[in-house]
């Protein structure tokens, strides 16, 4: 997939650097490291927010930037998330009228002239999708940004967007725990011509790997529904069938879950989340795996949706800047 822009061509998988927001000095040096380490292994698409750690993801991205030819790399934002001092969320705020604020202090942080793929991270039901795409249009129009993506909305959201600007990525959660992508938005987005990144690919670790039963009882609850008490039993089962499959193909099960979103089209771009070296090195390995449409058939096998407990995501959307659950 190509970069409209300066024609860079944009790398199979990419780095999502959620994990580069706290302030531990160690962190810090992780995600540092973990970026060049991915610049090194051919992953040229950096992926963040501006609320991760507010704002100090982004920071540490233009430390580890430094010394790196600007059309070399391509950089992908969301904006709009509100979170408490603790890092829970309590809003949102795409209006239109603040999206030049927030880039701004985004562009300070990251010491960048521009951005590449600027997008809100949800959309509010209480303002037209029109006007933020618009809003951010004005800021594509100015040069600060160069593509507009857009994030977890459905298939109409998707077209109205579109209409309003050209649409270059759009950023949904796509897993084998979560395919509700593939029934409308992803055929959308294709006859649309927007390629697709996807977050999640391991389900919030339970594509991870080692799940005894120590860990199930460390890990219920949350609020992640595929977490809740009597739904993550069930999950695990389905994981470990897979793990089974992944051992057979003497891969991990990580790399059979990223092997399968990969399977699925050059216009999807999963997002590896990590400042581990030796994850991310798993996650290049699985751009070697070639799954033959038996395989794919035989991992879907193992995880029915039908069997799958709770949703890989809470339900919730946005009106008028407030959370609103149904």
């Amino acid at each position: 997939m190509k970069d409209h822009r300066n024609g860079l061509e944009l790398s199979r998988i990419g780095l999502g650097c959620g994990h580069m927001s706290n302030v531990n000095e160690a962190v810090k040096s992780a995600g540092i490291a973990a970026i060049h380490a991915a610049f090194k292994r051919g992953i040229n698409h950096l992926n963040t927010a501006d609320f991760y750690g507010a704002g100090r993801s982004e920071m540490v991205i233009a430390d580890a930037l430094k010394g790196y030819n600007r059309d070399d790399y391509f950089i992908s934002l969301k904006f709009g998330a509100l979170n408490t001092l603790d890092g829970s969320l309590y809003g949102l705020d795409v209006s239109p009228n603040h999206v030049k604020n927030y880039l701004a202090y985004s562009l300070k942080r990251l010491n960048l002239d521009y951005i590449d793929l600027y997008q809100p991270a949800r959309i509010d039901l209480g303002i037209p999708v029109e006007e933020t795409i618009g809003a951010i249009s004005e800021l594509v129009q100015a040069g600060y940004v160069k593509q507009i993506g857009i994030s977890q909305v459905d298939a109409e959201t998707l077209r109205r967007a579109h209409a309003t600007h050209p649409i270059s990525l759009a950023e949904f959660e796509y897993s084998l725990f979560n395919r509700s992508m593939e029934k409308e938005i992803l055929p959308t987005a294709r006859e649309l011509g927007i390629g697709v990144v996807a977050f999640g690919a391991v389900a919030h670790g339970l594509l991870a790997g080692n799940w005894t039963e120590e860990r199930v009882q460390k890990n219920k609850g949350g609020y992640i529904p595929l977490f809740l008490e009597g739904n993550i039993e069930k999950n695990v089962v389905l994981a470990k069938r897979l793990g089974e499959i992944a051992a057979k193909k003497q891969m991990t099960l990580s790399q059979l879950a990223l092997a399968w979103i990969l399977s699925k089209g050059n216009d999807i771009i999963p997002l590896i989340g990590t400042v581990s070296p030796t994850h991310l090195q798993e996650a290049v390995r699985s751009l070697d795996i070639h799954l033959t449409k038996d395989d794919v058939r035989e991992i879907e096998e193992a995880i029915p949706e039908h069997e799958i407990a709770g949703a890989s995501f809470p339900n919730m959307q946005f009106r008028n800047g407030k959370i609103v659950r149904g």
